[in-house]
């Protein structure tokens, strides 16, 4: 299975937001609500006077929000992206607030995590993520790191790479960013509140009532096989 991982030159980027609008039509964001973003920074030895830095989601190897998700809503897939199942999501915001990256919000009508997926539906058709395309330099390099031929897994392979992590710990972004980047200190840091730090303990001992429950049932269905109700040792003393 590929391993999608995305690789950003920094020294490409124009501040276009290209990518920033492409994302909002093709997954059909609401105003006002972004998964991606261009930052800028002061920077005395760009033309511009400023450092642009495109970011999303790092699709982290160790992804705080899928450990401080209660309903296992948000999970990594084997292909590396982090995702949201929207059915199991109960809008808690669990995730939102231990995301360094501030990648997560809540949809203000669902009133569930959305993030970016590198355009799952559109990769399903063969498509690259909106912002990968909608880039005029081509600032944005997207594919499987684990296929050699595969030009992000090319580029990996040469050019010396930075990880932007927040200071505490890192989560092992997957997202990278070619040579240098500025600014590499805006991680924040993050910390579970204490109800929902709660509601993720409540919700793993709730899981291990319900497994403990399912092996109660199968139990009686396995003692109902072997030996049926009403089906023991009769009374020698009484008469059929």
């Amino acid at each position: 299975m590929a391993r999608y991982v995305m690789a950003v030159d920094t020294s490409r980027c124009m501040n276009c937001r290209a990518c920033i609008l492409a994302c909002q039509q093709r997954n059909g964001l609401r105003y006002g609500y972004y998964r991606n973003w261009v930052r800028r920074t002061p920077d005395a030895g760009s033309p511009s006077g400023f450092a642009f830095q495109p970011g999303s989601c790092m699709q982290c190897e160790n992804p705080p929000c899928v450990a401080a998700c209660p309903t296992l809503a948000t999970y990594k897939g084997k292909d590396g992206v982090v995702r949201v199942d929207k059915e199991r999501c109960i809008g808690c915001g669990s995730c939102v607030s231990v995301c360094p990256y501030g990648a997560r919000y809540r949809d203000p009508v669902l009133g569930v995590a959305d993030k970016c997926d590198y355009c799952a539906p559109s990769r399903a058709l063969g498509l690259e993520p909106a912002c990968v395309q909608a880039c005029a330099t081509r600032a944005r390099i997207f594919g499987d790191a684990d296929d050699p031929n595969d030009p992000v897994a090319k580029i990996l392979a040469v050019r010396k790479v930075t990880r932007v992590e927040p200071p505490e710990h890192s989560p092992k972004p997957t997202q990278v960013y070619l040579g240098e980047t500025k600014p590499t200190d805006w991680p924040r840091t993050t910390a579970l509140a204490a109800p929902l730090a709660m509601m993720h303990v409540v919700a793993g001992a709730v899981r291990w009532l319900g497994a403990l429950s399912l092996f109660g049932v199968v139990g009686v269905f396995l003692k109902e096989l072997v030996l049926p109700s009403g089906s023991g040792p009769r009374d020698p003393d009484k008469t059929a």
